[in-house]
């Protein structure tokens, strides 16, 4: 038989690609959602097989971080080989607007979870992945940014998943668990949530090629950032569990980007060059010029003349709704020890992921704009 998995926050981004990679290697994956109104299984869906289904390999459970008594019931059922602790409040700028439960869920949860196995005399069986973050090093006190890096968080999230940090350590070192840490840097890919900087920036040149949005509007710009594509950090998340004593382990791509960049990269993707002038709030994007081959390739012929109407117009703003109390100014990581120990490398550089993104945007947009045509082409036919 094969392992059996735990996945808290499947439904994200990682829990998506982390149960299609274990479901792929032969493990039965439970995974655990929260309750909502509406479906919210998208990234999973392709997964999903009916409750009446004999050995299904993908069951989900309804639960929530804040609720000890529902995921030590979990657990007990489950009897999982490995847990992978993927669920938490991970909106940086939000976290700043919702603190309390942002402790509660990304530092409490973590707790929860680990006296779960204790409780239950799981110790012996299940081996326990704690998602930690590259936010935990805020202002930085070391670059490159490795396992032995202080760290010195700068928002709510980053201070509830340092104490997700130290009492996964904790409970290592007390109890003789198998619990590690991933010390992940930022990781994007087509699942990324749409409030995401990436994922907002794909979205946008997407609507803004085919012409149904003007301008996007950010934060910082200047800020820089170690991004991989999440399809290889859900493979580092699984590597960490199969070695034989727990550690902590960054993963990380070791190359740093500014926000302004991303953006000038995403453009040239669908050969669209812009040029930015100002400084802080008012810094702008101005549009420079369009490679017609390149447009007509990836976007279209259609949408071609109404973008280069706008060459010279503003199509990047700044916005100080969106700056942080408390900036992140600098991430980049050193994952030599993922390296060494577990033989991780990435494998998508951060243009094949900005490609990816946007070539998943632009069809998701175009979709959008054609059920939009459709739905004001019936409207005006009744009326």
């Amino acid at each position: 038989m094969g392992k059996v998995a735990l996945i808290t926050g499947i439904t994200g981004q990682d829990g998506a690609y982390l149960a299609e990679y274990l479901i792929k290697k032969g493990y039965t994956v439970h995974g655990i959602k929260r309750r909502s109104s509406m479906f919210n299984t998208d990234r999973i869906d392709h997964l999903y097989q009916d409750p009446h289904i004999e050995d299904r390999n993908l069951i989900l459970h309804y639960g929530d971080l804040t609720d000890s008594l529902n995921l030590t019931r979990i657990i007990g059922e489950v009897q999982p080989d490995e847990i992978y602790n993927l669920a938490a409040m991970s909106h940086v700028k939000v976290s700043f607007d919702t603190p309390e439960y942002t402790a509660n869920a990304d530092g409490l949860g973590v707790l929860r979870i680990l006296e779960a196995v204790r409780l239950l005399n799981l110790v012996p069986k299940s081996r326990i992945y704690q998602a930690s973050t590259s936010e935990l090093y805020g202002l930085v006190q070391e670059v490159p940014q490795k396992e032995t890096t202080p760290f010195y968080p700068r928002s709510p999230y980053a201070v509830a998943k340092l104490y997700g940090y130290w009492i996964t350590v904790n409970y290592r070192e007390a109890y003789n668990m198998h619990a590690s840490n991933g010390i992940l840097f930022n990781h994007e890919s087509p699942l990324r949530g749409e409030t995401f900087v990436t994922r907002k920036v794909t979205r946008a040149i997407s609507r803004i090629a085919l012409n149904m949005q003007k301008k996007v509007y950010m934060g910082n710009l200047s800020s820089k950032r170690d991004w991989g594509h999440a399809k290889d950090y859900v493979r580092a998340m699984h590597a960490i569990l199969q070695q034989e004593k727990p550690s902590d382990y960054v993963i990380a791509t070791g190359i740093t980007t500014t926000i302004r960049d991303f953006i000038q990269m995403a453009f040239a993707e669908i050969g669209v060059e812009v040029s930015f002038h100002g400084e802080g709030v008012d810094e702008v994007a101005v549009l420079r010029s369009v490679d017609e081959k390149i447009f007509k390739n990836k976007i279209g012929e259609v949408y071609l003349e109404d973008l280069k109407k706008r060459i010279g117009e503003e199509i990047v703003g700044v916005d100080p709704q969106y700056f942080r109390p408390t900036e992140v100014e600098l991430l980049i990581g050193d994952a030599t020890k993922a390296r060494t120990q577990l033989g991780w490398e990435p494998q998508y550089s951060l243009e094949t992921l900005i490609e990816d993104m946007m070539l998943s945007d632009v069809k998701l947009m175009k979709k959008e704009s054609y059920l939009r045509e459709g739905g004001y082409k019936i409207l005006n036919y009744f009326e």
